[in-house]
């Protein structure tokens, strides 16, 4: 029989959201950056590596493992 582990779904839905929050945030203060694209460019880049992991781990928490 399989069990799901919330635990590592929950931390996944976390770390998607403070992807997305850190996100935002950057966009909001980026206007006063030297180069405004490069640093949007990293930052979107950075986000979406982070949230792929939160994405991995959602999935891996909801799919489950032997008991």
């Amino acid at each position: 029989m399989r069990r799901k582990n919330p635990r590592i779904a929950i931390v996944g839905v976390v770390l998607f959201f403070i992807a997305i929050a850190f996100y935002f945030f950057m966009l909001t203060t980026s206007s006063r950056s030297n180069d405004p694209v490069e640093l949007l460019r990293t930052v979107g880049m950075v986000s979406g590596i982070v949230g792929g992991i939160a994405i991995a781990m959602i999935l891996a928490g909801l799919i489950s493992k032997k008991a």
